[in-house]
């Protein structure tokens, strides 16, 4: 289900190391979402998705369309 975080750093030549690091946890945290064995927390997602200029909805496989959703205004 998270090939797509795995493609998507491999398109930027990062290592699982180097991720992670950027994700600020070790590596064997940041390999077991890749393989699926843990759920990735929605926090981590978002900055997944920022990181890669992507959609969450991307990284879930619920979409093919790779760029991003225009960021939303807040309301008062």
């Amino acid at each position: 289900m998270y090939s797509r975080i795995r493609d998507l750093r491999e398109d930027k030549d990062l290592s699982q190391t180097k991720m992670a690091g950027i994700l600020g946890m070790s590596q064997t945290g940041y390999s077991k979402y890749e393989t699926g064995e843990n759920d990735i927390p929605t926090a981590i997602l978002i900055k997944l998705a920022d990181f890669h200029g992507t959609s969450v909805d991307y990284i879930l496989n619920r979409t093919n369309i790779k760029k991003p959703y225009p960021k939303t205004l807040k309301r008062k």
